[in-house]
């Protein structure tokens, strides 16, 4: 995927940011790898930049900076407008993890985000939500990711597994028809 570096800065968005959906790590809690996640609505940092630092600078700290991996960013704009101040915007693309967000504040310090991407269903989505909350977490945002693919993957094979011994699928190589029309004692 190619990232495109927009040079403009927008003043005024007209279409409001939507509400926020992030999980942090209770403040005092033992440090890990990830601070907690933020699940965007889409792959539009102009959209959904404002409504995270709008949540983080109540919560956090004012943010003053975010850097991304382009890998799941089409257009990273150099500053984004957000309510009071701007926040500048950077990428790196082989030094930062493709699936996380730095957040960068000059009077709090950092916090690393697992960053789901926006077409994951609800139930993965609160997984990864929780387990990137979890105090002393010691997974990176990418493992994270792979293993909660992993697990969705056997789930998705267990239950087609029990469809099939359940009589979901054809056995001896007939046909639902077969088996169908066999039941009623044709």
């Amino acid at each position: 995927m190619t990232a495109t570096m927009e040079r403009t800065t927008i003043t005024e968005r007209l279409v409001p940011s939507p509400p926020v959906r992030l999980s942090l790590v209770r403040a005092g809690s033992v440090p890990g790898l990830l601070d907690g996640a933020w699940w965007p609505r889409s792959r539009d940092l102009y959209r959904e930049l404002p409504a995270l630092t709008d949540a983080l600078d109540t919560a956090w700290g004012r943010v003053t900076r975010v850097t991304v991996n382009p890998t799941h960013w089409p257009v990273i704009p150099r500053k984004v407008r957000v309510t009071g101040h701007t926040v500048h915007v950077g990428w790196f693309a082989d030094e930062q993890d493709q699936n996380k967000l730095i957040v960068l504040s000059y009077t709090t310090g950092r916090m690393d985000l697992l960053v789901i991407p926006p077409e994951t269903d609800a139930a993965a989505a609160a997984r990864l939500m929780s387990a990137a909350a979890a105090p002393g977490g010691l997974l990176t945002a990418s493992r994270l990711m792979a293993d909660d693919e992993v697990r969705d993957g056997t789930e998705t094979r267990i239950r087609e597994e029990d469809w099939e011994t359940d009589g979901g699928a054809g056995s001896a190589g007939r046909s639902p028809v077969e088996l169908l029309d066999s039941s009623r004692g044709r």
